[in-house]
């Protein structure tokens, strides 16, 4: 089971901001509209956990960088323009956060998912990327089998294809994101499922 997410001043999502472009959203906080962040919040919360955790494998450290991602939302919300999508926007910083840690981190522990997580996981990444022939994972080996894969990925093609995965980002916003150009973004992708694909191809009916 995941631990509470210990987010800056969020709540629950404000249902008079339910219809609203992100976007909208953030301007309407950075104006001093605090159920806007409510609702970015909700909207945003567990695909950047998700992201984070498949990277670091550690829940607490998870849980602490989130949090920190969130908070730099916040930090900064007065300087917010509309120069690409929030969700572009939420994922660089969370990248940035990223890197940060992994520079200093000298140690991560191994990923222990109950049967739970490892599911969730395994239909988010199959549903959510095309990733194509696995149609379905019905055991708990097949599910700790693509997250083993996941996590054998090189450090940029893990990230790649985790924010198509779990942020929806396209490539062009993917490159964005990582600081690379388009290609380098497409290359990565395409690198990490055919690796993922070869290493589930036993699953693939």
């Amino acid at each position: 089971m995941r631990a509470s997410h210990n987010a800056p001043v969020s709540t629950a999502p404000s249902p008079a901001h339910t219809d609203e472009p992100d976007e909208t959203l953030m301007l309407r906080y950075a104006g001093g509209d605090m159920g806007a962040f409510d609702t970015l919040y909700g909207r945003h919360e567990l695909a950047v956990w998700r992201f984070v955790f498949r990277s670091v494998k550690v829940q607490a450290v998870a849980d602490d960088l989130l949090q920190d991602v969130w908070f730099s939302v916040a930090r900064h919300a007065s300087g917010y323009e509309v120069k690409a999508k929030f969700r572009t926007w939420l994922f660089t910083l969370a990248h940035n956060r990223l890197v940060d840690h992994l520079r200093t981190a000298k140690h991560h522990a191994s990923l222990d998912a109950s049967d739970e997580d490892a599911r969730s996981l395994a239909d988010t990444l199959v549903a959510d990327s095309g990733f194509g022939p696995v149609r379905q994972l019905q055991s708990r080996e097949q599910a700790a089998a693509l997250i083993a894969a996941v996590e054998q990925l090189p450090l940029e093609q893990r990230e790649a294809f985790l924010l198509q995965a779990e942020g929806d980002l396209s490539v062009q916003e993917i490159a964005q994101a990582t600081g690379v150009n388009f290609e380098t973004a497409k290359s990565r992708l395409r690198y990490a499922r055919a690796s993922l694909r070869q290493h589930l191809k036993e699953f693939a009916s």
